[in-house]
């Protein structure tokens, strides 16, 4: 298989998809292939560790009680605000989501410098937050609801938490996704349903047609 790329700029593959479906796997894969991941949930942490740029707006939205004695947000106290209450969540997401996108502007600066063939952005929220329509391809990484909730569960999630978070995110996000993505070209579909051997081969056939597709473009 062919990793070459147009030298103006690598191929850009944006991973979404419900939490527990195996976005990192996905991920993984390629970066196995010669990829640069960059994993959008790394970035929000950036914005809200000590010193990020999200600081101010989180302290004035949720307050004192939501940061740890170092001055970052306590991430499992801001979970508790916001996994409970959908309005607070989506105020987070825009404070959050302007910062990201400035975070991963510079991610891709530096990796348009390394000649990589390909970046794939990995984001649950990769639609809301605006990413999606910077990317080339978006794939949809999905999986059946019982694979789903036992793969939260070995995560050490207990049953009322699994359930908590499928219902923050919505419970049938896959098909919301495809819905707002419509049918815009790039789009595939990869299921994680099977094992992580036939996960890689289907990564594989579906990068291997990406690039040839970017590369005709041209």
């Amino acid at each position: 298989m062919t990793t070459d790329a147009p030298a103006a700029r690598p191929l850009l593959i944006g991973l979404t998809g419900p939490i527990g479906c195996g976005k990192s796997n996905v991920g993984r894969v390629l970066g196995e292939l010669g990829g640069t991941v960059i994993d959008a949930d790394q970035l929000a942490h950036q914005t809200t560790a000590a010193g990020g740029p999200a600081l101010d707006e989180v302290r004035a939205r949720f307050g004192e009680r939501v940061f740890d004695k170092h001055g970052a947000v306590d991430r499992r106290a801001l979970g508790e605000v916001v996994f409970r209450d959908h309005e607070a969540l989506a105020e987070l997401e825009r404070i959050i989501h302007p910062h990201v996108r400035r975070l991963f502007d510079a991610a891709l600066t530096k990796v348009a410098d390394e000649h990589v063939p390909f970046v794939a952005l990995e984001a649950i929220k990769l639609v809301e937050g605006g990413l999606a329509a910077r990317c080339d391809e978006v794939w949809l990484i999905e999986c059946a609801p019982a694979t789903q909730r036992a793969r939260l569960a070995k995560r050490g999630a207990s049953a009322d938490d699994v359930e908590r978070r499928i219902a923050t995110q919505g419970p049938d996000l896959a098909r919301h996704l495809a819905e707002l993505l419509g049918d815009r070209p790039g789009v595939r579909h990869i299921s994680t349903e099977g094992s992580f051997a036939q996960t890689r081969a289907l990564v594989e056939d579906a990068l291997a047609d990406a690039l040839e597709a970017y590369l005709a473009r041209g």
